[in-house]
């Protein structure tokens, strides 16, 4: 409360004119920045033929007419693009504050719970107190996630989008941050223009990229659809059963299905209880598996009678074979990616959350009569580490020279408001880089105290050492015993000839202290003395 009433004396004063209004900090060092969402993650706008347009996603009010009017789209084989049945608009991404608008906060005009259409908003806020500036270095881009990651409108986009952000900036190299699905785009657009990335970036670091699919999310999308906003809030946005059409013709999301040629520790299967007659008509239930390649069978015929109705007319839905093929080519083109020599690439993903992998459907108790009927059953999951909703083994898998991977607990989208990937990408982009920090293990090792002393007499050497730290964490990094006394531990090596001419002990001893408030005091002893007769 004393927070909020601070605001409300400083906003007054500011409008009384009897302060200024603080200016953010800005720091010109600063390499440009861009960030690029995920699936989802982009605010989009129909707009008609004579130029007047409305978000169409994200909104939480009348979402799901929209979403059936405006969004709901055919795939076009010939061009590869994903066209809305509405004819007379066209989709579009908003380029306000250089591309920032569209990928911040989702819903403008929510009030309440607003946080439940957050995308990059907490990231954006944290990176301007760093010294970030819209427009100079800090952008965005939002694209038509509807659409293949390899599409070539967004390619040209993206293409156009690093030089203009490499033109505001003077000329400094891009560092792009990607999310989820954003990795791929990126990931594509470095397979076919691989010279302009080299021309344009320096750094990619991409969070939670589903690099090897998401297997138990994409089946279940595929079956059941999908709702992207939880809590109260999905009684007012898009039905499951909405979205499910919109995306069986989205080619964005067949590409995220698990990729069938990987070496998966466990193979993500899809798996039914099915009740089937032998030849004298007697059942009996049996529970098949299907791997990623058999699964497409399962969903041509569970999906073979999907239909849409829209203006009066029906449309069949079933599952796309022409948009698979397209898939399978992008899949193809990502796993030829080679990283240019001179770019780095970072690899930052979630962990120690339950994460779809498998899918069942039915039980033995109840199985599935007719595959029809599947998009009207919940799957049971078979769950792997990661953020929730890409597994840990996918997301590691990027095939690159990774300067550095780095696994966080987190999920899938929180993950962008993790106060631990906040820090790393704070060293990882140079802004008030902490030269004792390791982004590896999350922790500051600071040295307090440091001294060496040398001497000689009668052909002995002595030397003693003495160094102390501080490690700063949320955790204890090294435990001490239970009733809070100092761990103490010594250790010694000793080296000779046969002939024992030469000789050379050293011994150590290490103190450490209980953590208190997140900070842990270790002691180093150390003493060597060496013989040379």
């Amino acid at each position: 409360m004393a927070v909020l009433l601070e605001e409300i004396l400083q906003s007054i004063e500011i409008w009384l004119k009897l302060i200024k209004k603080p200016q953010p900090y800005v720091d010109p060092n600063l390499d440009p920045v861009l960030l690029v969402p995920g699936i989802a993650g982009s605010i989009l706008k129909a707009v008609d033929e004579n130029g007047r347009g409305e978000r169409v996603w994200v909104r939480i009010f009348g979402a799901d007419y929209k979403c059936r009017t405006k969004l709901w789209s055919r795939f076009d084989p010939s061009t590869g693009q994903t066209l809305s049945l509405d004819c007379k608009t066209n989709v579009v991404v908003p380029e306000d504050r250089y591309g920032l608008y569209a990928i911040d906060l989702l819903d403008p005009d929510m009030i309440i719970g607003r946080d439940c259409v957050y995308y990059f908003h907490d990231m954006i806020v944290e990176m301007i107190k760093w010294g970030f500036e819209e427009g100079k270095t800090l952008f965005g881009f939002g694209y038509d996630f509807r659409q293949s990651n390899r599409f070539q409108d967004t390619m040209e986009r993206f293409a156009a989008k690093l030089d203009s952000v490499y033109t505001a900036s003077g000329g400094k190299k891009i560092n792009i941050i990607s999310h989820s699905m954003g990795g791929l785009l990126v990931k594509c657009f470095m397979c076919l223009h691989s010279d302009i990335f080299e021309k344009y970036v320096k750094n990619w670091i991409a969070i939670a990229a589903p690099f090897r699919g998401a297997p138990g999310y994409i089946t279940s999308t595929f079956l059941n659809g999908v709702s992207f906003v939880e809590g109260w809030e999905q009684n007012f946005f898009i039905r499951k059963w909405s979205m499910h059409q919109l995306l069986i013709e989205c080619p964005s999301i067949y590409e995220l299905m698990a990729c069938p040629d990987f070496q998966w520790q466990h193979m993500p299967l899809l798996e039914i209880w099915r009740e089937k007659h032998d030849g004298n008509g007697n059942p009996n239930v049996i529970l098949e598996s299907y791997p990623p390649e058999k699964s497409v069978e399962i969903f041509e015929e569970a999906l073979s009678s999907n239909t849409v109705n829209y203006d009066g007319v029906d449309i069949p839905l079933p599952f796309n074979m022409e948009i698979l093929k397209w898939a399978n080519e992008t899949r193809k083109l990502l796993s030829c990616a080679k990283l240019p020599s001179q770019v780095k690439f970072y690899n930052i993903y979630g962990v120690n959350l339950e994460t779809p992998h498998s899918v069942c459907y039915g039980t033995e108790k109840h199985p599935v009569t007719d595959l029809e009927l599947l998009p009207f059953i919940e799957g049971t999951y078979i769950c792997v580490d990661g953020d929730g909703t890409v597994p840990v083994e996918s997301a590691k898998a990027d095939g690159l020279n990774a300067e550095a991977r780095i696994g966080v607990p987190g999920e899938h989208r929180g993950i962008l408001s993790d106060s631990h990937v906040f820090r790393i990408l704070k060293h990882w982009l140079n802004a008030e880089a902490d030269p004792y920090y390791d982004p590896l293990n999350d922790y500051v090792i600071l040295p307090t105290a440091f001294e060496m002393e040398t001497h000689q007499e009668k052909g002995l050497q002595v030397t003693s050492l003495k160094e102390e730290w501080e490690i700063i964490s949320e955790e204890e990094q090294y435990c001490t015993a239970n009733n809070n006394l100092p761990l103490m531990s010594s250790i010694s090596v000793s080296c000779g000839r046969d002939d024992q001419r030469f000789k050379e002990e050293a011994r150590a001893t290490v103190i450490v202290h209980p953590q208190s408030e997140g900070k842990q005091h270790i002691e180093l002893n150390a003493i060597s003395l060496s013989v040379d007769a």
